[in-house]
Protein backbone atom coordinates (compact mmCIF):
# COMPACT_ATOMS: atom_id res chain seq x y z
CA UNK A 1 0.00 0.00 0.00
CA UNK A 2 2.99 2.17 0.21
CA UNK A 3 4.09 1.14 -3.27
CA UNK A 4 2.37 4.81 -4.71
CA UNK A 5 4.15 7.14 -2.29
CA UNK A 6 7.91 5.44 -3.66
CA UNK A 7 6.15 6.28 -6.93
CA UNK A 8 5.35 9.69 -6.24
CA UNK A 9 8.41 10.60 -4.27
CA UNK A 10 10.38 8.88 -7.79
CA UNK A 11 8.17 11.06 -9.91
CA UNK A 12 9.31 14.30 -7.85
CA UNK A 13 13.18 13.17 -7.64
CA UNK A 14 13.43 12.90 -11.39
CA UNK A 15 11.51 16.15 -12.13
CA UNK A 16 13.90 17.77 -9.73
CA UNK A 17 17.21 16.73 -11.05
CA UNK A 18 15.71 17.56 -14.68
CA UNK A 19 15.42 20.76 -12.92
CA UNK A 20 18.80 21.21 -11.42
CA UNK A 21 20.10 19.84 -14.60
CA UNK A 22 18.77 22.48 -17.10
CA UNK A 23 19.72 24.90 -14.51
CA UNK A 24 23.57 23.32 -14.53
CA UNK A 25 24.14 23.21 -18.54
CA UNK A 26 22.29 25.70 -19.99
CA UNK A 27 24.34 29.26 -20.52
CA UNK A 28 22.77 32.37 -21.91
CA UNK A 29 22.89 32.31 -25.73
CA UNK A 30 26.04 34.78 -27.37
CA UNK A 31 27.35 36.05 -30.60
CA UNK A 32 30.39 33.33 -31.77
CA UNK A 33 32.89 34.17 -29.49
CA UNK A 34 31.56 35.93 -26.90
CA UNK A 35 31.74 35.16 -23.10
CA UNK A 36 28.79 37.27 -21.95
CA UNK A 37 26.18 40.14 -22.63
CA UNK A 38 27.09 43.46 -21.38
CA UNK A 39 24.07 44.42 -18.41
CA UNK A 40 23.51 47.41 -22.06
CA UNK A 41 23.19 44.77 -24.48
CA UNK A 42 27.16 44.73 -25.74
CA UNK A 43 28.91 41.37 -26.22
CA UNK A 44 31.68 40.72 -24.07
CA UNK A 45 34.82 38.72 -25.65
CA UNK A 46 38.15 37.74 -23.74
CA UNK A 47 41.84 39.01 -24.80
CA UNK A 48 44.09 35.94 -26.24
CA UNK A 49 45.93 34.43 -22.59
CA UNK A 50 49.53 34.85 -22.69
CA UNK A 51 51.58 31.83 -22.99
CA UNK A 52 52.25 31.52 -19.40
CA UNK A 53 48.93 31.25 -18.71
CA UNK A 54 48.02 28.85 -21.34
CA UNK A 55 50.85 26.66 -20.02
CA UNK A 56 49.64 26.37 -16.80
CA UNK A 57 45.66 25.65 -17.94
CA UNK A 58 47.38 22.70 -20.19
CA UNK A 59 49.17 21.33 -17.19
CA UNK A 60 45.71 21.95 -15.05
CA UNK A 61 43.52 20.13 -17.56
CA UNK A 62 46.16 17.25 -18.56
CA UNK A 63 45.96 16.83 -14.78
CA UNK A 64 42.58 16.62 -14.05
CA UNK A 65 41.61 14.31 -16.89
CA UNK A 66 44.50 12.03 -15.74
CA UNK A 67 42.52 12.12 -12.36
CA UNK A 68 39.14 12.68 -12.80
CA UNK A 69 37.81 12.16 -9.67
CA UNK A 70 39.86 14.50 -7.35
CA UNK A 71 38.12 17.45 -6.46
CA UNK A 72 41.01 19.56 -5.93
CA UNK A 73 42.36 19.28 -9.36
CA UNK A 74 38.49 19.91 -11.18
CA UNK A 75 38.85 23.21 -9.61
CA UNK A 76 41.96 24.10 -10.59
CA UNK A 77 41.10 22.87 -14.18
CA UNK A 78 37.95 25.31 -13.67
CA UNK A 79 40.21 28.06 -12.22
CA UNK A 80 42.71 28.21 -14.80
CA UNK A 81 40.10 28.14 -17.90
CA UNK A 82 38.91 31.17 -15.75
CA UNK A 83 41.90 32.95 -15.69
CA UNK A 84 42.19 32.72 -19.61
CA UNK A 85 39.44 34.38 -20.60
CA UNK A 86 36.72 31.18 -20.73
CA UNK A 87 34.26 31.93 -18.11
CA UNK A 88 31.54 29.72 -19.28
CA UNK A 89 33.75 26.96 -19.82
CA UNK A 90 35.01 27.11 -16.32
CA UNK A 91 30.95 27.67 -15.45
CA UNK A 92 30.53 23.80 -16.95
CA UNK A 93 33.72 22.33 -15.64
CA UNK A 94 32.64 23.36 -12.31
CA UNK A 95 28.66 21.87 -12.98
CA UNK A 96 30.58 18.80 -14.17
CA UNK A 97 32.09 19.31 -10.64
CA UNK A 98 28.35 19.43 -8.72
CA UNK A 99 27.62 16.43 -10.55
CA UNK A 100 30.26 14.53 -8.96
CA UNK A 101 30.63 16.34 -5.60
CA UNK A 102 27.38 17.18 -4.79
CA UNK A 103 28.07 17.97 -1.48
CA UNK A 104 31.33 20.09 -2.03
CA UNK A 105 30.55 23.59 -0.93
CA UNK A 106 33.69 25.15 -3.77
CA UNK A 107 31.79 23.84 -7.05
CA UNK A 108 29.51 26.28 -6.11
CA UNK A 109 31.38 29.24 -4.39
CA UNK A 110 33.94 28.92 -7.51
CA UNK A 111 30.64 28.54 -10.02
CA UNK A 112 29.06 31.43 -8.65
CA UNK A 113 32.18 33.54 -8.90
CA UNK A 114 31.98 32.72 -13.23
CA UNK A 115 28.04 33.61 -13.15
CA UNK A 116 29.01 37.27 -11.57
CA UNK A 117 31.50 37.19 -14.55
CA UNK A 118 29.07 36.69 -16.79
CA UNK A 119 26.37 38.91 -15.64
CA UNK A 120 24.24 36.02 -14.45
CA UNK A 121 23.79 37.52 -10.83
CA UNK A 122 20.78 35.17 -9.75
CA UNK A 123 22.59 32.26 -10.78
CA UNK A 124 25.29 33.50 -8.47
CA UNK A 125 23.69 33.87 -5.03
CA UNK A 126 21.52 30.57 -5.72
CA UNK A 127 25.31 29.06 -6.12
CA UNK A 128 26.47 31.07 -2.68
CA UNK A 129 23.65 30.25 -1.41
CA UNK A 130 24.07 26.60 -1.42
CA UNK A 131 27.48 26.75 -0.57
CA UNK A 132 26.62 28.79 2.51
CA UNK A 133 24.33 26.25 3.72
CA UNK A 134 27.02 23.36 2.86
CA UNK A 135 29.78 25.07 5.10
CA UNK A 136 27.04 25.68 7.83
CA UNK A 137 28.64 24.27 11.00
CA UNK A 138 31.96 23.23 9.17
CA UNK A 139 35.61 24.18 9.60
CA UNK A 140 37.02 27.10 7.51
CA UNK A 141 39.51 26.58 5.04
CA UNK A 142 42.09 28.88 3.68
CA UNK A 143 42.29 28.96 -0.02
CA UNK A 144 45.35 28.72 -2.49
CA UNK A 145 45.75 31.58 -4.88
CA UNK A 146 46.14 30.98 -8.49
CA UNK A 147 47.84 34.43 -8.78
CA UNK A 148 49.68 34.58 -5.58
CA UNK A 149 50.14 38.31 -3.87
CA UNK A 150 53.93 39.73 -3.52
CA UNK A 151 54.13 37.75 -0.16
CA UNK A 152 52.99 34.55 -1.30
CA UNK A 153 50.28 34.35 1.62
CA UNK A 154 46.39 33.54 0.58
CA UNK A 155 44.22 36.28 2.53
CA UNK A 156 41.01 34.96 1.67
CA UNK A 157 39.14 31.39 2.82
CA UNK A 158 36.29 29.68 1.48
CA UNK A 159 33.66 31.21 4.27
CA UNK A 160 35.06 34.69 3.42
CA UNK A 161 34.81 34.00 -0.43
CA UNK A 162 31.67 32.53 -0.50
CA UNK A 163 29.73 35.58 1.73
CA UNK A 164 31.93 38.33 -0.37
CA UNK A 165 30.89 37.01 -3.76
CA UNK A 166 27.38 36.27 -2.01
CA UNK A 167 27.11 40.02 -0.77
CA UNK A 168 28.48 41.79 -4.04
CA UNK A 169 26.17 39.99 -6.18
CA UNK A 170 23.31 41.22 -4.25
CA UNK A 171 25.07 44.66 -4.49
CA UNK A 172 25.06 44.29 -8.25
CA UNK A 173 20.90 43.62 -8.32
CA UNK A 174 20.95 46.61 -6.02
CA UNK A 175 19.43 44.24 -3.32
CA UNK A 176 21.40 46.26 -0.92
CA UNK A 177 19.62 44.93 2.31
CA UNK A 178 20.75 41.55 1.46
CA UNK A 179 24.38 42.73 0.59
CA UNK A 180 24.56 44.04 4.02
CA UNK A 181 22.72 40.63 5.60
CA UNK A 182 25.75 38.54 3.47
CA UNK A 183 28.89 41.20 4.45
CA UNK A 184 28.11 41.38 8.25
CA UNK A 185 28.49 37.32 7.69
CA UNK A 186 32.06 38.09 5.55
CA UNK A 187 32.96 40.10 8.52
CA UNK A 188 32.39 37.80 10.80
CA UNK A 189 34.22 35.12 9.38
CA UNK A 190 37.26 37.83 8.72
CA UNK A 191 40.60 36.60 10.19
CA UNK A 192 42.74 38.99 8.66
CA UNK A 193 42.79 42.76 7.52
CA UNK A 194 42.62 41.84 4.12
CA UNK A 195 39.10 40.36 4.37
CA UNK A 196 37.98 43.05 6.81
CA UNK A 197 38.64 46.15 4.43
CA UNK A 198 37.33 43.95 1.22
CA UNK A 199 34.17 43.44 3.32
CA UNK A 200 33.94 46.95 5.12
CA UNK A 201 34.34 48.69 1.45
CA UNK A 202 31.17 47.15 0.37
CA UNK A 203 29.25 47.20 3.52
CA UNK A 204 29.66 51.14 3.77
CA UNK A 205 28.61 51.98 -0.32
CA UNK A 206 25.24 49.64 0.90
CA UNK A 207 24.79 51.83 4.02
CA UNK A 208 25.69 55.20 2.02
CA UNK A 209 23.24 54.59 -0.89
CA UNK A 210 20.56 53.08 1.70
CA UNK A 211 20.75 56.65 3.22
CA UNK A 212 21.60 55.70 6.57
CA UNK A 213 24.81 57.37 6.80
CA UNK A 214 25.14 57.05 10.89
CA UNK A 215 25.50 53.13 10.21
CA UNK A 216 28.00 53.65 7.41
CA UNK A 217 30.09 55.81 9.16
CA UNK A 218 29.58 53.10 12.32
CA UNK A 219 31.06 50.30 9.59
CA UNK A 220 34.32 52.34 9.13
CA UNK A 221 35.28 52.26 12.81
CA UNK A 222 37.47 49.44 12.82
CA UNK A 223 39.94 50.69 10.13
CA UNK A 224 43.46 51.95 11.02
CA UNK A 225 45.77 53.50 8.76
CA UNK A 226 48.12 50.99 10.76
CA UNK A 227 46.60 47.63 9.45
CA UNK A 228 48.46 44.07 7.96
CA UNK A 229 47.48 44.66 4.10
CA UNK A 230 48.96 42.17 1.59
CA UNK A 231 46.95 42.88 -1.38
CA UNK A 232 43.53 44.81 -0.84
CA UNK A 233 45.52 48.34 -0.45
CA UNK A 234 42.96 49.43 -3.18
CA UNK A 235 40.42 48.77 -0.29
CA UNK A 236 42.04 49.72 2.53
CA UNK A 237 42.68 53.22 0.38
CA UNK A 238 38.54 53.69 0.01
CA UNK A 239 37.82 53.15 3.59
CA UNK A 240 40.45 55.29 4.76
CA UNK A 241 38.73 58.08 2.51
CA UNK A 242 35.36 56.63 3.61
CA UNK A 243 36.26 57.33 7.62
CA UNK A 244 37.88 60.41 6.67
CA UNK A 245 41.85 59.92 7.24
CA UNK A 246 42.57 61.07 3.42
CA UNK A 247 41.10 63.52 0.90
CA UNK A 248 39.86 61.77 -2.37
CA UNK A 249 43.36 63.26 -4.22
CA UNK A 250 45.49 61.29 -2.46
CA UNK A 251 44.06 57.94 -3.95
CA UNK A 252 45.80 58.85 -7.16
CA UNK A 253 49.11 57.77 -8.71
CA UNK A 254 48.58 54.55 -6.91
CA UNK A 255 50.09 51.22 -8.50
CA UNK A 256 47.54 48.26 -8.70
CA UNK A 257 46.59 45.62 -10.78
CA UNK A 258 43.85 46.32 -13.57
CA UNK A 259 41.58 44.32 -11.24
CA UNK A 260 42.17 46.52 -8.33
CA UNK A 261 42.33 49.94 -10.20
CA UNK A 262 38.57 49.01 -11.65
CA UNK A 263 37.99 48.68 -7.78
CA UNK A 264 39.49 51.73 -6.64
CA UNK A 265 38.18 53.97 -8.92
CA UNK A 266 34.54 52.75 -8.70
CA UNK A 267 34.81 53.67 -5.39
CA UNK A 268 35.98 56.95 -6.18
CA UNK A 269 32.85 57.36 -8.11
CA UNK A 270 30.35 55.93 -6.10
CA UNK A 271 31.77 58.26 -3.22
CA UNK A 272 30.43 61.15 -5.72
CA UNK A 273 27.21 59.45 -6.28
CA UNK A 274 26.56 59.58 -2.79
CA UNK A 275 27.80 62.67 -2.06
CA UNK A 276 25.41 64.68 -4.97
CA UNK A 277 27.88 64.89 -7.52
CA UNK A 278 25.95 62.56 -9.87
CA UNK A 279 27.30 63.52 -12.98
CA UNK A 280 30.56 63.63 -11.27
CA UNK A 281 29.94 59.63 -10.78
CA UNK A 282 28.66 58.82 -14.25
CA UNK A 283 31.79 60.81 -15.69
CA UNK A 284 34.05 58.21 -13.57
CA UNK A 285 31.82 55.01 -14.18
CA UNK A 286 32.54 55.73 -18.50
CA UNK A 287 35.50 56.02 -17.90
CA UNK A 288 36.02 52.45 -15.86
CA UNK A 289 33.46 51.03 -18.95
CA UNK A 290 36.47 52.56 -21.56
CA UNK A 291 38.66 50.19 -20.64
CA UNK A 292 38.86 46.46 -20.93
CA UNK A 293 38.56 44.67 -17.84
CA UNK A 294 35.17 43.80 -18.16
CA UNK A 295 35.36 40.57 -15.95
CA UNK A 296 36.55 42.73 -12.92
CA UNK A 297 34.18 43.42 -10.06
CA UNK A 298 34.80 47.25 -10.11
CA UNK A 299 33.78 47.16 -14.08
CA UNK A 300 30.76 45.38 -13.77
CA UNK A 301 28.99 48.13 -10.49
CA UNK A 302 29.96 50.44 -12.61
CA UNK A 303 28.24 49.11 -15.49
CA UNK A 304 25.38 47.92 -13.12
CA UNK A 305 24.93 51.71 -11.93
CA UNK A 306 25.75 53.32 -14.99
CA UNK A 307 22.86 51.09 -16.65
CA UNK A 308 20.45 51.95 -13.60
CA UNK A 309 20.83 55.77 -13.92
CA UNK A 310 20.59 55.79 -17.28
CA UNK A 311 17.39 54.77 -17.46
Amino acid sequence: MYKPVIFIVAILTLLFSCTTEVKEDILPDVPDGAQAISLSGKPLFSDEPDSATVKKFLKAEREYKDNPNDPDLLIWYGRWTAYKGDYRGAIKIYSEGIRKFSKDPRMYRHRGHRYISIREFDRAIEDFEAAARLIEGKEDLIEPDGRPNVLNIPVSTLHTNIWYHLALAHYLKNDLPNALRAGQKGIDASTNDDMLVAMTHWIYMSYCLLGKKEEAKLSVEAIKPEMEIIENQAYHQLCLLYKGEIQIDELTGEEYSDIMNDALVYGIGNWYFYNGDKEKALEVFEGILSGSVWASFGFIAAEADFVREDK
